[in-house]
């Protein structure tokens, strides 16, 4: 039992801060522009692909700074060219051309790169057993997903908190016009940040591809979960995504390892029912089963007693 919640802590620590490397773009994003982009999640599989590409002529650590540069070079060009037009029409205009990008990204992915799953591994730097804990093995690369998440949780809380780079985004959110009678370009400034976030999406999906596989529904996979990220933690706040990331990461990864049903907790104290009960198939369901539905009913009960997320203060 204890070998069981030592690993279901690890893996929900590594899956939790992976969905934290994902949404701290996104939140990035809103924080700064108060833009909610669909399109998130798909230049997250851009990074993937970009990385499996460079990946196979120059390795994967040249693919770890060139895929997410790619990636941010590519969101820079997106806010430029397309949501600096929409966002003056409001939310829905940037929510259709966000979620229409999110289509075009993926029928380009599969008419670039096809429809079946590539193979991007794990680093042969990387590929060996960190630690061995209760005879179980726990992977390098799972320690290095971690460093790189904390990393980036450290790196923004910084930039953001303690250097004349943020204090004029933060400006810039509320008093842009302000900041741009200072003399700062706040177009500009926007289009980086927009760049920047999409730099760590694309670098989510450079350390996610060879763990959760790179092919073209990657961006399904986990674009709703990141929205449930977000939501709970607070729309634009960064500390609140890594809350809810951890809280989210840990509750799926020990529903997965405690597989027990209602009628296994009332065997516990003597109870339970038979396999006549007309209940039985409700009784048996087990956690595991309803494990990918537990973040959207967390989602459900934040919204009705917190409709601002766990450390939200931004409403859209």
């Amino acid at each position: 039992m204890l070998e069981l919640v030592v690993f279901s802590l690890l893996n929900g620590l590594v899956y939790g801060l992976l969905l934290f490397m994902l949404s701290s773009g996104l939140t990035l994003i809103f924080s700064m522009m108060g833009v909610l982009n669909f399109a998130h999640a798909s230049i997250y599989m851009l990074g993937a692909y970009f990385a499996y590409t460079i990946s196979g002529y120059l390795g994967f650590w040249p693919a770890l700074v060139l895929a997410p540069a790619a990636a941010g070079v590519i969101g820079a060009l997106i806010e430029r060219y397309g949501l600096r037009h929409v966002h003056r029409y409001g939310h829905v205009a940037e929510l259709i051309f966000t979620f229409g990008l999110a289509f075009l990204i993926e029928e380009i992915v599969q008419f670039v790169w096809g429809n079946s799953t590539k193979d991007y591994r794990i680093p042969e730097s990387l590929d060996f057993p960190l630690f061995t804990l209760f005879e179980t093995q726990f992977p390098a690369y799972k320690a290095f997903m971690l460093l790189i998440s904390i990393g980036i949780f450290v790196f923004l809380l910084v930039i953001l908190t303690r250097t004349r780079i943020g204090l004029i985004i933060q400006a810039a959110i509320s008093h842009p016009n302000m900041v741009a009678m200072l003399g700062h370009n706040v177009p500009l400034v926007f289009m980086l940040v927009f760049g920047v976030g999409s730099a760590l999406a694309g670098l989510a999906g450079v350390i996610a591809g060879p763990v959760l596989s790179t092919f073209p529904g990657m961006a399904v996979v986990l674009g709703t979960i990141i929205w449930v990220v977000v939501v709970v933690g607070g729309l634009g706040s960064m500390t609140g995504a890594f809350v809810a990331s951890l809280l989210i990461g840990w509750l799926q990864t020990f529903a997965v390892a405690f597989d027990y049903s209602l009628n296994d907790l009332f065997a516990l104290f003597g109870g339970g029912f038979g396999p006549d009960h007309p209940l039985t198939d409700l009784w048996t369901v087990t956690i595991a089963q309803i494990g990918p539905i537990l973040p959207f009913l967390l989602l459900v009960l934040v919204l009705i007693f917190r409709p601002t997320g766990l450390f939200g203060k931004r409403e859209t």
